[in-house]
């Protein structure tokens, strides 16, 4: 498990869990420390104590020695970078598997075709986690599902065998393209609902902003080959609304600091850890538009955050679009 945040900290306890020999790999010196002696992650999730099982180190040699998989838990736009440097330690064969719910700027591409394209492997070897991953509550072993997804059935079917733990319940498809974008745009929408929420607007809205979020999600996913199906699911639907509902979600805390006025800089910081959607917005933004798909949430949040449309005024410019019929428009 390369990256040890919360989210990399959760799922490499979740492999444990699942009786999957683990080593997870900090960039810190000091959290592969504080893990593999206190077995806490003070830093991402202070207070909990992690399975004992757990390894941790700071050496990527070692982490990635004689791995079977190799999971993902980078931000987006360091994955590129990183791979770079980790691909000369990467055993052959080995299954690469992407945590990262976001979108590359520049490229516009989704973490699993960064993945093939810097280390030349086939689809048959990129995997993807999504789904509803709240990491602290599943830390704490709340109970949840997930959705693993590989082109390759075995390779699905690998991956759903390794992190199967006993309060994680993962489903296997093979629809890679609808699960990643399920995945990035419910970060977008989050953070239009944080907005919602930090101008006092109601749960009414907030119902409104999901299910538009939803269509604007399979709008750009049946252009893009995924299958429709993926967005009703865990990886659309259930991500979106356990992403735009909880207050643990960074993304919907990120949007609801830009609604009460701070700076796209400030709100970063006042956030503390990474929200995907303050910087997938912009690649989707761009996919969208090249396909001639209306996303108008996302067209929302980029002009928030570009400082060209107040938060005052952002609901009423949904509102005001032309009226259209609720499945053959935007």
């Amino acid at each position: 498990m390369l990256g040890a945040g919360s989210w990399g900290t959760t799922f490499a306890q979740v492999l444990c869990d699942a009786g999957t020999e683990t080593v997870l790999w900090a960039r810190r010196p000091a959290t592969a420390e504080a893990i593999g002696s206190a077995h806490e992650n003070p830093e991402y999730l202070p207070g909990l104590a992690l399975n004992p099982a757990l390894a941790a180190t700071n050496d990527i040699e070692a982490a990635l020695e004689g791995a079977d998989l190799v999971v993902l838990g980078v931000t987006a736009q360091t994955l590129r970078s990183c791979l770079a440097r980790w691909a000369p330690l990467i055993p052959d064969g080995a299954l690469l598997v992407s945590l990262i719910k976001g979108i590359e700027r520049g490229s516009c591409k989704r973490m699993s075709e960064v993945v093939m394209e810097v280390l030349d492997v086939p689809a048959s070897r990129a995997a993807v986690v999504s789904g509803p991953n709240l990491a602290r509550e599943i830390a704490d072993r709340q109970f949840a599902a997930s959705v693993v997804a590989c082109e390759d059935p075995d390779g699905a079917r690998l991956l759903q065998g390794a992190c199967h733990a006993p309060y994680l319940r993962p489903y296997w498809n093979t629809d890679v393209t609808g699960c990643e974008l399920g995945g990035a745009i419910k970060n977008v929408i989050a953070l239009a609902v944080g907005i919602a929420v930090a101008i006092g607007l109601g749960d009414n809205t907030k119902a409104t902003l999901i299910t538009r979020g939803l269509a604007e999600m399979a709008r750009l996913g049946q252009v893009l080959g995924a299958d429709f199906q993926t967005f009703a699911g865990l990886a659309g639907m259930g991500d979106l609304v356990a992403t735009c509902s909880s207050p643990l979600s960074r993304n919907r805390t990120f949007g609801q600091h830009l609604g009460r006025g701070l700076t796209f800089e400030q709100a970063l910081e006042a956030t503390g850890q990474t929200a995907e959607g303050a910087t997938s917005y912009a690649p989707l933004l761009e996919l969208a538009r090249k396909n001639g798909v209306e996303m108008p949430i996302t067209e929302l949040v980029a002009a928030v955050i570009a400082g060209k449309l107040p938060v005052r005024d952002a609901a009423s410019v949904l509102t005001s679009r032309s009226a259209k019929p609720e499945w053959y428009g935007a």
